[in-house]
């Protein structure tokens, strides 16, 4: 399934992708979860992955502190601060994509508890909100962290929408999202 779906995703035309993204941006940015946020846990797109790079800006735009992954060798993620296009740094992985990160300091893996939402990568959702990711884990992990924090953020996916699926395979651990969005829609899980 996974990678049906990064096959479709790569061969999206480009135009498509930024115009889902500027979509994505204006759909996202108007959701109840962020208008209240301070801080949101975010990522920068990679790939064919929906382009998140209009969405970090209107959230800096509007004063929200936001916090970009840093992939550690183990997998986990740490934090730093995007301050803008200017704060990244393009970092290449041994046998993987080159991702970009925030080029500051590193805040600590924990420092997701402080986000008041939090934006997930995903290749799919379904009708349960149920996530399916690369496969890595490092979101899995993220969110083990917050559960485990006692802390409940608003959890958001960004899809295009023909990734809202009926079912995508699931394992014990993992959590259900709270809301999926999409360039025509917005849906909520539970």
């Amino acid at each position: 399934m996974r990678r049906g779906l990064l096959t479709a995703r790569n061969n999206l035309p480009a135009r498509e992708v930024e115009k889902a993204g500027a979509a994505l941006a204006a759909r996202t940015a108007r959701l109840p979860e962020l208008a209240r946020a301070r801080t949101v846990a975010a990522y920068v797109s990679v790939g064919g992955e929906p382009d998140t790079a209009p969405l970090l800006a209107a959230l800096r735009e509007r004063g929200v502190r936001v916090l970009l992954p840093v992939l550690m060798d183990d997998d986990d993620l740490d934090w730093g601060e995007y301050t803008g296009a200017g704060s990244l740094a393009a970092v290449r992985r041994a046998g993987r994509m080159t991702l970009w990160e925030p080029a500051g300091p590193r805040l600590g893996p924990d420092t997701v508890r402080e986000a008041d939402a939090v934006l997930l990568p995903g290749l799919a959702v379904d009708g349960t909100g149920t996530r399916l990711g690369r496969g890595g884990g490092s979101y899995d992990r993220v969110l083990a962290r917050l559960a485990a924090a006692g802390t409940n953020p608003p959890l958001i996916v960004l899809l295009y929408d023909h990734e809202v699926v009926e079912e995508v395979p699931a394992q014990a651990h993992d959590r259900p999202v709270h809301t999926v969005v999409t360039p025509s829609g917005v849906r909520r899980f539970g």
